[in-house]
């Protein structure tokens, strides 16, 4: 892999030694420059979770994409600066309760001295690794996170300003390869029973909040403060994805 390349990307200039501070600073760097998106999806591109793939579409063609290729892309990232990582299998919480299958999520986790959650492909999630270990709230600005234990499973919990604890996510603490993903992200881009086949999503964390185009939809959190707006056309939705993404398709 492309270090150099990769780092400039997005925009990393700190310490490369396998710490903890480290850890955190290229989290957050890779959640405000690539964006979470599934785009290819409807633009009929194949996803494929291939590392010479994902690093041309990611790192060298600017674009986005959404949980493998993420995290998949930065576990190797992330090994390649010599911290030890594994794959792990998620399923995302459903509006209505329950979780979705295994594979529906992958998620990372870092061994330091301590196993710490870590994750660039959830979209308006934790910012910073999460201790694996530790049962109380995390608190990161104004938002805090929890991990419960539910049987064979571990459940990532975030609250808002309110203290309502909702789910994210499940996990396991199973190692996996990217190709064991493979058979839920091709689901995942052709299933008409798929959140991510029923529309386009774009989203960005920023130094404070977040932007998103959600369909035709144009949805900025700054400073606390929510603004939306319905897109005119798709000349309109191109001029956004390129000025707010970086992303010309």
């Amino acid at each position: 892999m492309d270090i150099k390349t990769y780092l400039e990307r997005i925009q990393f200039k700190g310490s490369l030694l396998p710490t903890i501070e480290s850890l955190r600073e290229l989290q957050l760097a890779h959640l405000r420059t690539i964006p979470f998106e599934n785009l290819s999806i409807h633009k009929k591109e194949p996803i494929i979770l291939k590392e010479e793939v994902l690093f041309d579409k990611l790192i060298l063609k600017g674009r986005g994409g959404f949980c493998y290729e993420l995290n998949g892309l930065f576990a190797t990232l992330l090994r390649e600066l010599g911290f030890n990582v594994l794959m792990l299998s998620g399923g995302v919480a459903k509006p209505n309760g329950g979780f979705g299958p295994d594979f529906d999520h992958m998620t990372l986790m870092v061994l330091l001295e301590e196993r710490w959650l870590v994750d660039v492909g959830f979209g308006d999630s934790f910012e910073q690794p999460l201790l694996i270990d530790e049962r109380d709230a995390q608190l990161q600005g104004e938002q805090a996170y929890r991990i419960d234990e539910e049987g064979n499973y571990l459940i990532l919990n975030g609250s808002n300003k309110e203290n309502v604890w909702k789910p994210h996510y499940r996990f396991s603490l199973n190692p996996y390869e990217l190709t064991d993903f493979e058979e839920m992200c091709n689901y995942h881009q052709t299933s008409p029973e798929s959140i991510f086949t029923r529309r386009r999503i774009c989203s960005l964390a920023k130094p404070d909040g977040r932007i998103t185009l959600s369909d035709m939809r144009l949805i900025e959190t700054l400073g606390g403060e929510r603004r939306e707006r319905v897109l005119m056309n798709e000349e309109e939705y191109a001029a956004i994805l390129k000025n707010e993404f970086g992303i010309v398709l």
